[in-house]
């Protein structure tokens, strides 16, 4: 404790720092290279407005694709850096081509790279654990590189290996897959939703032939990634069949159903039965398709109850689409009149009732039927024609027997009754007596009772 006491002993320590400094920060060098940040950051400066403009009316534009939003907004509040971090890269590369000393220039490209990351990372990242682990990530390779520590914790990372038959992995080599799979999952994502997007202005194509494409286009990214990611460590492919066929064929018993749905959804979507706005009734469940998954197929009741049903259900059932060809749904509603009612006036009504209604066509016409002779009235039947059975089937059959109601009793048509005589037959012979009230003598009633 004495020795740092020692007055002697911090002037050498005030000597040495000051030795350091005069070699390594007043120097010409050090001086060209602030000079040199200097400038790119008054140039970042001047630039970054118009960056923030530019970002604008692309966002302005009517067909900027809608996913892309919020990625490109965040990288317009960043303009600054962002631009400050592209000027300053280029003097790193202008400095090492021309053999110039850059330590300065490199320290502040890391903190500025990290400083992006964060910023950048931060608007997409809701996992609060994982944004601060992404964090604590960057500014720890910032960190390492400043004091140049990173080449060598990189071969240490290395060095910590293990193999399995001919494939060594590496502490190194797992990070660097596991950040190979983030970006190509998230390339992945961007451009599987810029190709449905597309894909959804196509007018050409069919709704469940881009979905069918759509899909595919993502599971065929999903998979480049992976295999891009096994690729970064330097596993060989080929040496995983073997593997992958038993894998194969445990997946096949174990996960029967849901291939038998994957596959039956690739089927609806190639053979185009049903696709998203058909309105189909199956298993007692009517409604309309909302989307079409590779699993399931989503229906929304008019009760608004989305029921997932599973492809295969809609493969090996039997199922109505009433809008498979066209969307003309006919409609019967029967109606009964009792026997003393005008027949013909009662069908003419119903029909001038039904075309009252704005939703039923005009062609085809409504028409009124007479059916039948029944026990207790005349059955009629009315037929009416729709093309939106999507906005529902037993609003129309309110709003058209609500009318015939209405205009029948306007016109003096009645609505029979179920009506029963009663017959009684016995024989033993019935005494029957009819006396008067003002007759009556309460004490022979009493006797006779």
């Amino acid at each position: 404790m004495e020795k740092y006491l020692d007055p002697a002993l911090w002037e050498r320590l005030a000597l040495d720092a000051w030795a350091w400094t005069l070699a390594h920060v007043l120097t010409l060098e050090a001086a060209v290279q602030a000079l040199l940040i200097l400038v790119a950051f008054l140039v970042a400066r001047l630039l970054a407005p118009h960056m923030e403009k530019l970002v604008q009316a692309a966002l302005g534009h009517r067909r900027f694709p809608s996913f892309l939003v919020r990625p490109v907004r965040a990288l317009g509040a960043l303009s600054l850096p962002v631009l400050w971090l592209a000027l300053q890269w280029f003097t790193v590369f202008a400095a090492a081509g021309a053999g110039y000393p850059n330590r300065l220039i490199e320290s502040v490209v890391s903190l500025l790279t990290a400083w992006v990351v964060i910023r950048y990372a931060s608007g997409f990242v809701r996992d609060s654990g994982f944004a601060k682990l992404l964090a604590i990530a960057a500014w720890s390779v910032a960190a390492l590189n400043l004091v140049g520590l990173l080449d060598p914790t990189i071969q240490t990372l290395d060095s910590m290996a293990f193999s399995l038959g001919d494939i060594r992995l590496s502490v190194l080599g797992i990070l660097k897959a596991a950040l190979v799979l983030m970006i190509m999952l998230w390339l992945a994502g961007v451009i599987s939703r810029l190709i449905e997007h597309r894909l959804d202005v196509a007018r050409a194509l069919s709704p469940s032939a881009r979905v069918l494409i759509g899909k595919l286009v993502r599971v065929l990214l999903i998979i480049i990634a992976v295999i891009t990611a096994l690729e970064s460590i330097g596993i060989d492919l080929t040496a995983l069949a073997v593997l992958g066929g038993a894998i194969g064929l445990g997946i096949g018993f174990g996960l029967q159903k849901v291939i038998s749905n994957l596959m039956s959804g690739i089927i609806l979507l190639m053979d185009k039965s049903v696709k998203p706005g058909d309105v189909i009734a199956i298993d007692n469940t009517f409604g309309w398709i909302n989307r079409l998954s590779a699993r399931y197929v989503s229906v929304i009741t008019r009760d608004g109850i989305e029921h997932l049903i599973p492809n295969e259900d809609l493969i090996s059932q039997r199922v109505e689409n009433w809008s498979y060809s066209d969307s003309l749904i006919r409609l019967k509603l029967p109606i009964g009149i009792s026997y003393e009612s005008d027949v013909p006036l009662a069908m003419k009504l119903a029909v001038e009732a039904a075309e009252t209604v704005p939703r039923v066509l005009d062609k085809p016409a409504p028409v009124c039927r007479l059916m039948n002779f029944g026990d207790d009235s005349v059955e009629l039947e009315l037929r009416v024609w729709i093309d939106d059975p999507q906005k529902g089937v037993v609003n129309v059959r309110s709003e058209v027997l609500l009318n015939i109601w209405n205009i029948y009793h306007e016109q003096g048509i009645e609505f029979p009754f179920s009506q029963r005589d009663l017959h009684i037959r016995s024989s033993v012979p019935l005494d029957v007596h009819l006396t008067k009230d003002s007759d009556k003598d309460p004490a022979k009633d009493a006797e006779e009772t």
